[in-house]
């Protein structure tokens, strides 16, 4: 069998090595592929392995060689699901091989949004702390989260992660999952959305993208939530509407937002949440930790020698 990777670079710039696609036969790896390139790649491939290239009807019509599709992640709403299954292609995902960074990395922004190290920073590099009797912390907003409520808007494996980051930390946690029970679990309280919003003064979203959470954070979601509280997005960039955001974040309605996903990657110069005093934005990093990379390799190689093996992957989409 033949196996193309796509897009490669954002999971490995070098540090780590492509060579176990070789157990399967020949095998090509890009840095990056521009749309007018895709088909041309794929052709004569039989597995191929998408980070952001989307993988459209249109493309699987015109590579019929494709028998096999794995996003190199967990999020696979690139690859059209439906189109593969009505051609019979077998697709999988990576699920939990960044549970701990991408958890670390919410957990960093809401720090982050609460403990403003680089204004303390920009005092002491300006000489605000040199030969002063004090300093006028109140500069400097910070807040203590003992007592606080964040809610988990989505809580899987990630979001149960972080819950406990925050319980550490003497926070209240409310969870909201569309399949959970009312009740307190592992000391997580599940609850109904709009008690999550109302009552919570940091919202974490860590839901998957699909047709219902497109567009999810709007004015509306938004109207929902306590007023002054915080938004944390480290799931995908579109289940929020950004207009709606930033017009929350000018007007007072929300305090501030930490977002480590965009609805386009990169985003435009002038979007309006990378200029925001009150808005944090980080370039999509809450999964390249090492760790979690090496563990990523490891379960492409599992799902594609299963489905070498036995025509099925481990992990499926379907």
């Amino acid at each position: 069998m033949r196996s193309t990777v796509l897009d490669g670079f954002a999971v490995n710039p070098g540090d780590l090595s492509w060579d176990f696609l070789s157990r399967f036969g020949e095998y090509s790896v890009y840095d990056s592929t521009p749309p007018e390139l895709v088909a041309e790649r794929l052709s004569g491939t039989d597995i191929v392995l998408t980070n952001r290239v989307k993988i459209t009807p249109a493309l699987l019509d015109s590579c019929k060689s494709i028998k096999f599709v794995t996003a190199l992640g967990t999020g696979y709403d690139m690859i059209d699901v439906r189109a593969c299954r009505e051609r019979g292609v077998e697709v999988c995902n990576a699920p939990g091989y960044s549970t701990d960074s991408v958890a670390q990395l919410a957990f960093s922004l809401l720090l982050a949004l609460t403990n403003d190290l680089s204004g303390f920073r920009k005092i002491v590099r300006d000489g605000g702390w040199t030969g002063v009797p004090g300093i006028a912390y109140q500069q400097i907003p910070c807040m203590e989260l003992a007592g606080k409520t964040v809610g988990v808007y989505g809580c899987g494996a990630i979001g149960k992660r972080f819950g406990e980051l925050c319980r550490a930390f003497g926070m209240r946690v409310l969870a909201y999952r569309r399949s959970a029970v009312p009740g307190i679990s592992d000391g997580i309280e599940y609850t109904d959305s709009e008690t999550l919003l109302c009552e919570s003064d940091f919202v974490s979203l860590h839901c998957p993208l699909t047709d219902e959470t497109r567009g999810l954070v709007s004015s509306a979601f938004i109207a929902k939530m306590k007023r002054g509280a915080y938004l944390i997005n480290t799931s995908r960039g579109a289940v929020v509407n950004e207009a709606d955001l930033a017009e929350a974040l000018t007007d007072g309605r929300l305090s501030g937002a930490a977002l480590d996903v965009m609805c386009k990657e990169p985003p435009e110069r002038d979007n309006p949440l990378t200029g925001l005093a009150n808005c944090i934005v980080t370039p999509h990093c809450a999964w390249v930790t090492p760790e979690a990379r090496k563990r990523l390799l490891l379960i492409l190689e599992r799902n594609i020698s299963s489905f070498v093996n036995t025509g099925k992957g481990i992990n499926r989409v379907f």
